[in-house]
């Protein structure tokens, strides 16, 4: 109880103490001091706002400015590793490279044990045509892999090979019939003026068998004969009399001319006892008729396909005469052929194209020729590289070239009884072709003067400075695995004989030409032909020539590499096109 009323009493005290009537007057001015300190709080809490903003701005500034400084770090860092493993991978793959280089060599070398290359070098020798010294040959050099060179020959020209027999075979079928109602379109004529053709020759690469070009182009020479009772006349440029220009060496004029006759029996018999006259059953009432027919002939003699009144053979109508020939036999043989029958070329005489339905083109050449009297040599109206369009009756348009293709074909055969077995020399006629095509190609149809006849008289030449016996490449030396040391050869001749501007025929005036080919003899002994003078004639011509041999020596392993076929998933992929 005492203690509540203890706590009552200071309850009171404490209430009686703070009453306002109890504190003095003085303090009446607190409440202005109070304005001041609030409003200085508030100015402070102002600035102090502000102050945090301040800090708030440098703190998200500062802020933006590590990141960045993270953001660079981490970049600079990626690039480290970037370059890190790019060095990585360039370093691996060029690890892989050497690695797989080693092993392509280490395979090719055990592969191809005896692969070598070889060069053409400025101290080549070879022998002259005329085999009286040693001649300084290739002047450039040339490196080609043996082993490729192998390879580009077993999967080319092999197959090449097979091909080129099945298209031989064609031809000569088609031909065949051609012809043969060629003969029936001139005799149901019953014309003075119709010509007769014979049976067809083939000549050139595709019966010698080392044709690589494409399309396939099969050489046909088709003699033919005047009607009766006319004959040939043969003026050469080889003969004593003869007229022919001295720049048309290996021409000759023909002359149309009635044959002569001999006189009967019937005039020269004496009957013993006997002064009357022998009455000849042949031509007791015949000779009238026989006068006036001969006044026929006689007055139809200057349209036998000669030169405007001349007597001379004229290229340029038997052209006419056998392009009709052959439309006309065609369309008499047409329906029994599933493919189309065209003129490739209307300047040339029977240049003509086959085109089947599947697309496959197969070209032959058709070449009137005229045979010179009982040899194998021809005169014919064009080669087949021949451009040569001249007017009728212009002096070129009765002077006709001299073809030695089929003796050509038999040195050929030839060379087979004495060659080894795996003889190399038409693999090295085929090499040089390629070459010469595909050099043609890059540089252009008129950068050269050079044809695949030259580059076969050159294989020519060499393989008969091998049949004598002093030789020093003797037969044997032509062998399959010498085929490059052949092909040298063969590549410094040529260059040689760029060089001299001087490549003679191969059968024209040299003499050691076997004699049981059957060459005439007068072709033997007469003079050489040189088929380069052209060069001598023309310097422009000349350099372009030389360029362009520069050029295939320069190329050649590279276009040999590239048209070399390759074998892919198991499939053999041919180049040669």
């Amino acid at each position: 109880m005492s203690g509540a009323i203890v706590r009552a009493c200071v309850v009171v005290a404490a209430a009686i103490l703070n009453h306002p009537l109890l504190f003095p007057r003085e303090n009446a001015t607190l409440p202005e001091h109070d304005v001041e300190v609030v409003a200085r709080m508030r100015a402070h809490e102002e600035e102090m706002r502000a102050h945090e903003e301040r800090l708030a701005l440098e703190r998200s500034r500062l802020e933006e400015e590590e990141e960045e400084e993270e953001e660079r770090s981490r970049l600079q860092r990626s690039l480290e590793e970037g370059r890190d493993e790019a060095f990585v991978w360039y370093f691996w793959s060029a690890v892989s490279l050497v690695v797989f280089l080693a092993i392509e060599v280490g395979r090719v070398d055990f592969a191809d044990a005896g692969t070598e290359t070889w060069t053409i070098e400025e101290d080549e020798d070879i022998m002259d045509p005329a085999g009286n010294e040693s001649i300084s040959g290739a002047g450039s050099t040339l490196v080609l892999d043996k082993g490729l060179l192998s390879q580009f020959c077993d999967r080319c020209l092999y197959t090449l090979a097979h091909e080129n027999w099945r298209v031989r075979e064609f031809a000569e079928g088609f031909a065949d019939d051609l012809l043969e109602s060629m003969r029936n379109v001139c005799g149901s004529n019953n014309t003075e003026t119709d010509m007769e053709p014979g049976d067809f020759l083939g000549v050139g690469s595709m019966f010698e068998s080392w044709k690589v070009h494409k399309p396939l182009t099969c050489d046909l020479i088709v003699p033919f004969t005047p009607p009766e009772p006319y004959g040939f006349q043969y003026r050469p440029w080889c003969s004593p009399a003869s007229q022919v220009p001295p720049d048309l060496q290996g021409f000759a004029g023909i002359e149309v001319a009635k044959k002569n006759r001999g006189g009967c029996v019937c005039d020269s018999v004496i009957i013993a006892g006997s002064e009357e006259d022998v009455l000849c059953l042949l031509h007791s009432k015949t000779a009238g008729l026989e006068e006036e027919e001969e006044e026929e002939a006689d007055r139809g003699a200057d349209e036998l396909l000669c030169a405007r009144d001349t007597s001379s053979l004229s290229k340029d109508r038997v052209m006419r005469w056998f392009q009709l020939s052959v439309s006309k036999a065609w369309g008499h043989i047409a329906h029994k052929y599933n493919f189309e029958l065209a003129f490739r070329r209307l300047d040339t005489a029977g240049a003509l194209k086959v085109k089947f339905r599947s697309g496959k083109v197969i070209e032959m050449n058709l070449i009137p020729a005229v045979r010179w009297e009982d040899t194998e040599a021809y005169f014919v109206s064009h080669f087949p590289t021949d451009t040569n369009t001249d007017a009728t009756g212009s002096p070129q348009d009765t002077y006709w070239p001299l073809s030695l293709a089929v003796y050509e074909q038999k040195l050929l055969k030839h060379f087979t009884r004495t060659l080894p077995d795996d003889a190399c020399h038409l693999h090295c006629l085929q090499i040089l072709t390629f070459l010469h095509k595909r050099q043609t190609a890059l540089g252009g149809e008129e950068s050269s003067v050079l044809t695949d006849y030259h580059l076969k008289t050159v294989v020519l030449h060499l393989l008969l400075l091998s049949q004598e016996s002093s030789s020093s490449r003797p037969p044997a030396s032509w062998a399959s695995c010498s085929l490059q040391q052949r092909l040298r050869d063969a590549l410094a001749f040529l260059r040689r004989s760029l060089r001299e501007k001087r490549l003679h025929h191969v059968l024209l005036g040299n003499r050691r030409v076997p004699q049981e080919l059957g060459v005439p003899e007068a072709l033997r002994t007469t003079e050489p032909v040189n088929l380069f003078r052209a060069l001598v004639l023309d310097a422009e011509l000349y350099a372009h020539t030389l360029r362009h041999v520069q050029e295939m020596l320069r190329n050649a392993p590279a276009l040999i590499q590239e048209y070399t076929p390759h074998v892919v998933n198991g499939v053999v992929r041919p180049s040669i096109r």
